[in-house]
Parts: structure tokens; sequence; C-alpha cells
């Protein structure tokens, strides 16, 4: 990081949704809940269509890749069967999307955190498996809070720890989800185009649209654009 581009940081807080954002996930989680079927003596679904179940958490994951309106009995056995497997496997397949490592880099005199839907612990587990978990200052997950994304209480938590303004906020992520619970905490918003639930970021109309992660480096750093091919 230069001292011109730290001069002209727009933002001093990025926060980052991490399936669909910074990783790409998406066979992991697949392989997981096929598994989880399997073992209850169902069928095995589309992957993709397992990939639009993503995005709210393990437990809506799981009733959504159920089916219908599961018993709570029902849940509660596949949760622990998709975890326990998704655990010894979540890193078999995942990978940071292009383009990510080098756009941490260079945010790296910022503070860099991440706030997902995804329980604490797997996330942790994989951001630390890829090399990139001393990026972040903090990381929270779907069962950090009482409440999930978009209730903005995650952001109002990393804004109360890191004591940064919420002006000076930006949430990143690839959902309306991620786009709502910016717009919630009234922090600015950027969605990507290439994750999990790009499809749904018109409806959510974010600040910014990018690309590809080091395209995030032209609104951080507006008087000190890069190529977004590094």
């Amino acid at each position: 990081m230069t001292s011109n581009e730290l001069a002209s940081s727009k933002y001093d807080l990025i926060i980052f949704d991490l399936d669909g954002t910074l990783i790409d996930s998406r066979l992991d989680l697949a392989n997981s809940v096929n598994y989880t079927r399997l073992q209850l003596g169902l069928s095995a679904l589309e992957n993709e269509l397992i990939y639009s179940y993503v995005g709210d958490g393990a437990s809506t994951l799981i009733c959504r890749a159920l089916g219908r309106e599961p018993k709570e009995a029902a849940i509660k056995q596949a949760l622990e069967i998709f975890l326990q497997h998704y655990k010894r496997h979540l890193l078999d397949n995942t990978v940071l999307y292009p383009g990510v490592r080098e756009a941490l880099d260079r945010l790296d005199s910022l503070t860099l955190t991440v706030l997902t839907n995804k329980p604490v612990d797997p996330s942790n587990e994989i951001l630390k498996g890829l090399g990139v978990q001393n990026k972040f200052a903090v990381v929270y997950g779907g069962n950090s809070f009482e409440q999930k994304k978009p209730d903005p209480v995650g952001i109002h938590r990393i804004l109360q720890d890191t004591g940064i303004s919420r002006e000076r906020a930006l949430m990143v992520g690839d959902s309306w989800i991620d786009i709502q619970t910016g717009r919630n905490a009234e922090i600015v918003t950027c969605g990507v185009t290439y994750g999990l639930a790009s499809d749904t970021l018109q409806q959510a109309q974010p600040d910014f649209l990018i690309g590809d992660m080091r395209e995030l480096l032209r609104i951080v750093y507006p008087l000190n654009t890069p190529s977004s091919s590094g």
C-alpha cells in the first residue's frame, strides 16, 4: 500500500460476505447436502439446485434441501449429519475467487472483516485453510448473533468492535441479503456479479457493482485506480 493510496482511501472498514463473495464453496456444500439426503434415504439433488439454496445459513439450507416443510426433529437430525460431513470436507474443493487474494493484499492497511450467515467455526476453518484468516480483524457467522443477515446486528457489532463510523464502512457481497444488510445498517454497499446469488443483485440495487474483487480497489482508492487485472 502506497502512502498516496492510504491518504486517498474513501473507507476505513470493509465488511465482506463469505460464500459467493470471497470463496467458491459451492461444490463442497452440494456434496455435503447430497450426502445428508442419501443418509436419510433420499435421492441426490442437482448441484445447481442446491447452489440456489445457499446464503441464508446452514439450517435454512437443510430445510430447503429436505423439501416441503420438514419436522423439527428431521431438520435437527439432517443438520447434524450435514455439519459433521461438511466439517470433514469443507476444503476439498473450496477456493478463493480469482482476484480475492490480490485484493486483500492491497487492502491490508484497512480494517477488513467478515460477516456471513455460515456458522462461524467452519468459516474460520476455511479462511485459515486458504491462508487468509489473518487478513481479517473479526469474523462473525450466522450463529454469532440471535439474528442473521439481513438483520444489521452483525454490522452494528463490527462498527462497535472497530470504533469506525458507518460513513467510513463498506459492505461487499453477492446477494440481495448482503446489500439489504448494509442498507439496514445505513452503510455503503457493493455487489459482486460472479457469486452464488448475483442474480438477486438487480433487485437490491447496490451502490457499486464489480465483476472481480480487484475492481474494489478503484472504489476504495478512487484517486489511484489500479487495473482490474491486477
